[in-house]
């Protein structure tokens, strides 16, 4: 059976009464793109002037046939096929269905799995890319067919790929952060801290909380002792370390770090600007030593990790070595 037999082509002038099969787009350069008609909609003498000014002369009267889909149901189809945890389809709108967000969180996205199916002829599966945060209600994945119609063969073999989900979306957990200030110069009170605000403001928009904060002089074992402190007695989920992460001879959070017992997972990241960035583990507890760049900078390898560490993700090596690839940013 092709798919011109289950489709026939009617004069808009003589398609009074009928059904339209799929929705009917008017785009207005500027103003208005949309959908004008629903599909189902019953075409009314008055709906002729709107078809034709949108360029519709002819519309399809179709039949389906058994083995064939509507491009509506192709697309819920491959939609719940995709979605995991945390994850609301939309309603069929123009032949595409969106897969949103349901929580504030952070989006997994399968990659190797996408691209199996968009390897498909006529299958579109269009996401956003794996460990951006998002918000409830934000679009992760669109789904849709090119034809109106579309062998249901095809949309099993997105159903038989799409052998996990393609998308899901992880809780924020609420973590007790403590958070140590290095430099002789914040401890003396010759300048004024500027990491503190920034840091706060970026892990409570994670849902965390910083629940200490303390100032340290570049000395390994005074920074090393308050790793200990919110290690121990304020037992924190995360301790983040700011500043003396270059290498100048004064810089000397990384080794303090080190002597605080942490293991490195890595010294360094290879993404701009965050370069200087230490993420180790002391047990289960996440530690990050944060270059200078996190002051001024909007997006760094620090804007990268924290959502995935608040997620609850071990950081391995691999993680760090995979934000090389486009990891440029500002420079």
């Amino acid at each position: 059976m092709k798919p011109d037999s289950m489709l026939r082509e009617v004069r808009v002038e003589d398609a009074v009464g009928m059904m339209l099969a799929h929705d009917l787009t008017q785009i207005l350069p500027g103003e208005f793109k949309g959908r004008l008609f629903k599909k189902g909609h019953v075409i009314q003498e008055s709906d002729i002037p709107a078809l034709l000014n949108i360029g519709k002369e002819h519309i399809y009267a179709m039949s389906l046939e058994q083995g064939w889909l509507h491009e509506d149901e192709a697309a819920k189809r491959m939609a719940k096929a995709a979605a995991g945890c945390n994850v609301v389809l939309t309603e069929p709108h123009e032949g595409k269905v969106t897969l949103k967000s349901s929580i504030h969180g952070l989006a997994k996205v399968h990659k190797p799995l996408v691209d199996a199916v968009n390897s498909l002829e006529q299958i579109v599966m269009s996401t956003i890319k794996t460990n951006t945060v998002v918000q409830p209600g934000q679009a992760l994945v669109g789904t849709r067919v090119i034809p109106l119609i579309i062998e249901e063969d095809k949309i099993i073999e997105v159903e038989k790929r799409a052998s996990q989900p393609l998308v899901e979306v992880k809780p924020f957990r609420p973590l007790r952060v403590g958070l140590i200030t290095t430099g002789s110069e914040v401890f003396k009170g010759r300048i004024q801290d500027k990491f503190g605000p920034i840091v706060r403001e970026k892990v409570a928009a994670l849902g965390s909380e910083v629940v200490e904060q303390r100032l340290a002089p570049d000395d390994s074992d005074t920074i090393a002792g308050e790793i200990r402190y919110f290690l121990e007695e304020q037992k924190v989920d995360l301790i983040l370390v700011t500043g003396g992460m270059s290498v100048d001879p004064d810089d000397r959070t990384p080794g303090a770090i080190k002597q605080a017992g942490a293991r490195i997972v890595s010294y360094g990241t290879p993404m701009l600007p965050g370069s200087m960035l230490l993420i180790g583990y002391l047990g289960e507890t996440a530690i990050m030593g944060l270059p200078g760049c996190v002051m001024h900078d909007p997006y760094t390898s620090f804007d990268v990790l924290l959502p995935r560490i608040c997620a609850g993700e071990l950081i391995t090596r691999e993680d760090i070595v995979e934000m090389g690839y486009g990891g440029l940013y500002g420079c």
